[in-house]
């Protein structure tokens, strides 16, 4: 279960990606037609990091822009910080590129290795919890008991597709929804009106 607080986002979540987006190899222009299309959260098993993904229209491509949100700097990952953000609850957070993190690796790995889907939503709202409405959906394709943890990863992005080494097979993220992908098993997502679409590929 993912806990939304409704909360005031400075910059917000759509402000900070597209600042951040021309600066990525496969990000290009963005401009004010910008949009969020789409979204879906995983499970922090430990329950200390926010993971989610964002898909963004920019014209007619739509990127995939997973985030973990933390509440301090992630060691060694200074290249993957998207931007600080002041969260009206939680308070300071930072906000990075989540292929750079191992929590999220951790998440979708599993997700994708044993079938699993995005987290269910909980807003809190004055002390109590209220079920809150999807923006989008994912599923694994795998059918494993259980899934190794992933505890560092390395990343290396070409064209449009982000390869993300985590000791226990690659993902590998299609950062352009449509793009080619490589075999194995996948985490599809779904939003909106539009047909499921392969977002994660996990290799051996």
């Amino acid at each position: 279960m993912a806990v939304i607080h409704r909360a005031q986002l400075t910059p917000t979540k759509l402000e900070a990606i597209v600042d951040w987006l021309p600066s990525q190899p496969w990000g290009g222009p963005v401009g004010d037609e910008a949009a969020v299309a789409g979204r879906f959260r995983f499970d922090d098993p430990a329950g200390e990091v926010g993971v989610e993904t964002l898909l963004v229209r920019v014209g007619d491509r739509v990127l995939q822009v997973p985030l973990t949100y933390r509440g301090a700097l992630l060691e060694g990952a200074g290249e993957f910080l998207v931007t600080e953000m002041d969260h009206s609850v939680l308070g300071r957070r930072w906000v990075y590129d989540a292929a750079g993190d191992p929590v999220y690796a951790d998440t979708v790995r599993r997700a994708i290795a044993t079938g699993g889907h995005e987290a269910d939503l909980q807003h809190a709202v004055d002390g109590r919890f209220e079920p809150g409405s999807k923006e989008g959906f994912a599923v694994g394709s795998g059918s494993a008991a259980d899934s190794p943890t992933v505890s560092a990863v390395r990343v290396r992005t070409q064209g449009a597709l982000t390869t993300i080494a985590t000791g226990h097979g690659d993902l590998v993220l299609l950062r352009e929804v449509g793009a080619a992908a490589p075999a194995g098993e996948t985490l599809t997502g779904t939003w909106g009106d539009g047909d499921p679409q392969v977002l994660v590929v996990l290799t051996d």
